[in-house]
């Protein structure tokens, strides 16, 4: 252990001499720190106020050095004082650096285990639902189109042949935004009622052929009941080239219909009315549940209302006509179809509010 010699020569050799062998112990101990307790008492016994060996240094070498000394005695001790700091926190620097690689070494994965794997969740009915009608178009070629929920009525319902104070704007049961008098009718903000927007929309886009499919929620303002929610899912389909006629509708759709349904499901269409197609018709499925002999889930009546469709009408064609929509030249049918409806065919629920509400039970089913 060092301690600190009374000097009796202060010449400039003695002094060396004598910072020579205080270096040499400060190295010796710092080498022998095995601890973070060990660097304490190491720091302490250095650097303490009262009895550290520099403060003896201090006391015993610079107070009684004579005067002609002092200089030289001063900016050796300040040498010391900057080497003993130095070495205090290098030795620490070490100590850390060793217990965090010994840390490491001791929580070294063996990655030839089997890992952990975390439960996962899986897509809702709605959504399954939805991606596969989506999936079923995709494959003969449709491309996917998405738009904005918040839309304007010009897009909800002008440019889809809906002209203001139109009988049929009546049924959509439409959720306005407030505060939208001052705007004109057409610019004025609305929740969507459906997803046909987003035709309109693709044709300002993109000239034809198209053939696009969208999938997207749209709001309306319904009751909650066993079959209808303010808000639901649809698909519509939209189909544009020359010489499109109602028999690639029907083709279309029949085998759509048999891609989520099986292949011994049929399909049937009467007329109907839709504002933007002409001629319009609502489609039938078979039941899915008896084969169509006649079940309480059909009404007895062999049939299930699925979707409506139609020849897309020349008046909405004017709307896009400068991007080459001209009605004389091309044709085009669509068609839209609610999710949930056939999520409700197809998993048998029983309310269509079982959808929404987050029950867990319910949920785990699909799982």
């Amino acid at each position: 252990m060092y301690t600190v010699p009374k000097l009796e020569d202060y010449s400039p050799e003695a002094l060396d001499r004598a910072v020579a062998d205080l270096f040499s112990a400060l190295d010796a101990e710092s080498r022998d720190l095995h601890s973070e307790s060990d660097w304490k008492t190491f720091r302490d016994r250095w650097l303490a106020r009262k009895n550290g060996v520099l403060t003896q240094i201090n006391d015993t070498w610079l107070k009684a050095a004579p005067g002609a000394a002092k200089r030289e005695v001063g900016r050796r001790v300040n040498e010391l004082k900057a080497r003993a700091e130095a070495a205090i926190e290098q030795v620490l620097g070490k100590l850390i650096a060793s217990a965090v690689g010994a840390k490491i070494d001791s929580d070294r994965l063996d990655i030839t285990l089997p890992g952990i794997q975390r439960p996962i969740g899986v897509k809702h009915p709605v959504l399954r639902v939805m991606d596969e009608i989506v999936a079923v178009f995709k494959a003969m070629g449709y491309s996917v189109g998405e738009g904005p929920e918040v839309e304007t009525d010009y897009y909800n319902f002008e440019s889809l042949n809906f002209p203001p104070n139109h009988p049929a704007r009546d049924t959509q049961d439409t959720l306005f935004i407030a505060g939208q008098e001052s705007k004109a009718a057409r610019d004025r903000l609305l929740l969507r009622t459906h997803t046909s927007p987003v035709q309109i929309r693709t044709m300002e886009q993109q000239p034809p052929p198209v053939r696009i499919v969208i999938p997207g929620k749209v709001h309306r303002n319904d009751p909650l009941d066993a079959t209808h929610s303010p808000v639901f899912h649809q698909v519509e389909g939209l189909a544009v080239d020359t010489n499109i006629t109602f028999c690639d509708l029907k083709g279309t759709l029949d085998h759509a219909m048999k891609a989520l349904f099986g292949s011994s499901v049929k399909t049937r269409f009467y007329p109907s009315f839709f504002p933007f197609t002409e001629p319009s018709a609502d489609m039938q499925v078979s039941c899915i549940f008896c084969g169509g002999k006649g079940c309480r889930k059909c009404k007895f009546s062999g049939w299930i209302e699925l979707l409506g469709c139609g020849m897309v009408d020349p008046n909405v064609f004017d709307f896009v006509k400068h991007n080459g929509y001209d009605s004389s030249k091309i044709s085009g049918f669509a068609f839209g179809m609610g999710v949930e409806r056939i999520a409700i065919l197809k998993y048998e629920v029983e309310e269509i509010q079982l959808f929404y509400e987050g029950d867990v039970r319910f949920l785990e089913q699909f799982a």
